[in-house]
């Protein structure tokens, strides 16, 4: 019988090539982070249910991995509420986690508290390209900045670990969950609507105006109210910052001044951010973002020709509190990191030379061949470059080229002539010739 080896649906293995370039990103991203002052933090992969169940995650919840309390029967009663039979889950975001440990460690920690995060998470998705159902996620979050230092910042280090990874030429799209509830309420949307409201007019980039409006036809606006709300948005795209806040008071006058100050501040940190910087940055008065949690300013950075975002995050003053009891501001940035690995065109992930070894070479010697490499390389400006060990097999020609295929740039061979141990030079593999 035949035994399947492929991992779960939804999950897969990584090759040594696709963990190389993986690492390569991870180590080029947190070092911009860590520059800034943001501190690596790790949280454990199962929190409680209820946690996770809160209502914050929006669809998100939905997709939980939920884990079985221990000591339940071989059987349990028919009926039994799913509830009544779980008690952890699997973590489907890192922002969930964050509250629960700040709320567990604040005592010990700075303020404001500047956290990076990276890890896996888990959510049940239907498998397809692109998506699965582990993945790792990259958070950088600043809690206990009331000010919008945090945004300004978070956007200006997240868009410098992007450059470091060669995604240049970018656009940061901003808007602000206070705007568009001001809009909602100054369009008529009801309050018990206006949930629905954003949900649908977050697939404004999907599905086009045409059925965003036959969507808030659906939801009960009227074709004036749907009108007008689209005409508002269209009014303020494309807006420079010195236009931002007069267009904003004008076409919203239910915003409160304070909201429009923060997103004219922000803006002009982008418009000097620009300047050093190969980016663009627009306010999008359509951004939503959708998770349920966010309270103030959401961002996304985008790049001409990918679809989806690179990065996105916000302001989430209310969320911590449900961990410690009382409202500490917050907000955050993720970096869509498996779609930035999977843009990344596979470059050479190693700089590694093969102490090519025949078959009648003593191991000692073999051994010894490549610890003076390892020495040489590391005392000169080839610091951390790899020697692996490997022996002759096989046609020299082909084997070379599976060297070559398993990342290898460069061979020294090592054979016995009269008795004695030979090394010969290092040669390049690749587009060098062999000799």
């Amino acid at each position: 019988m035949k035994i399947d080896n492929s991992p779960a649906r939804g999950m897969r293995d990584l090759l040594p090539a696709d963990v190389a370039v993986r690492d390569h990103v991870l180590d080029s991203i947190v070092a911009v982070y860590r520059r800034f002052g943001y501190q690596r933090i790790e949280t454990p992969a199962l929190e409680d249910i209820n946690r996770l169940q809160s209502g914050e995650g929006a669809d998100n919840e939905k997709l939980i991995y939920q884990v079985l309390r221990r000591g339940l029967p071989s059987f349990v009663a028919a009926g039994t509420p799913v509830r009544d039979l779980v008690d952890l889950g699997l973590r489907y975001d890192l922002t969930v986690p964050l509250t629960r440990f700040y709320g567990n460690n604040h005592a010990s920690l700075p303020s404001p508290f500047r956290s990076l995060q990276v890890g896996p998470v888990w959510r049940a998705e239907r498998p397809q390209r692109g998506r699965y159902r582990q993945f790792y996620q990259c958070d950088i979050d600043m809690i206990g900045e009331a000010s919008v230092l945090a945004e300004a910042e978070l956007i200006e280090a997240t868009s410098e670990a992007l450059a470091a990874v060669g995604l240049t030429g970018t656009t940061i799209r901003l808007s602000d969950r206070r705007f568009l509830s001001a809009l909602a309420s100054d369009s008529g949307v009801p309050a018990d609507l206006q949930a629905a409201f954003f949900i649908t007019l977050d697939k404004l980039d999907k599905i086009g105006w045409e059925g965003v409006r036959a969507e808030l036809l659906e939801l009960g606006l009227s074709a004036e109210q749907a009108a007008a709300v689209e005409g508002k948005i269209r009014g303020l795209e494309g807006l420079a910052t010195d236009e931002l806040a007069g267009a904003l008071a004008e076409a919203v006058p239910g915003l409160a001044a304070p909201v429009i100050e923060d997103l004219v501040v922000v803006a002009s940190c982008l418009d000097r951010l620009a300047k050093s910087q190969e980016l663009n940055w627009e306010f999008d008065p359509a951004l939503v973002r959708g998770m349920g949690y966010y309270t103030g300013q959401v961002f996304e950075i985008v790049k001409p020709g990918v679809s989806g975002s690179l990065a996105g995050g916000g302001r989430y003053d209310k969320l911590i509190g449900r961990s410690l009891g009382q409202d500490v501001p917050a907000c955050g940035f993720s970096i869509g990191f498996e779609r930035i690995v999977d843009l990344l065109a596979r470059q050479e992930s190693r700089d590694a030379v093969a102490v090519l070894t025949e078959p009648d070479v003593p191991v000692a010697d073999a051994l010894e061949v490549a610890r003076e490499l390892r020495a040489a390389f590391g005392a000169g400006s080839g610091a951390g470059r790899e020697v692996d060990t490997v022996r002759r097999s096989g046609k020299f020609a082909a084997q070379l080229k599976r060297l070559e295929a398993a990342g290898f740039t460069g061979f020294v061979l090592v054979r016995m002539e009269d008795g004695a141990v030979v090394r010969g030079e290092l040669r390049a593999l690749g587009g060098a010739a062999q000799g």
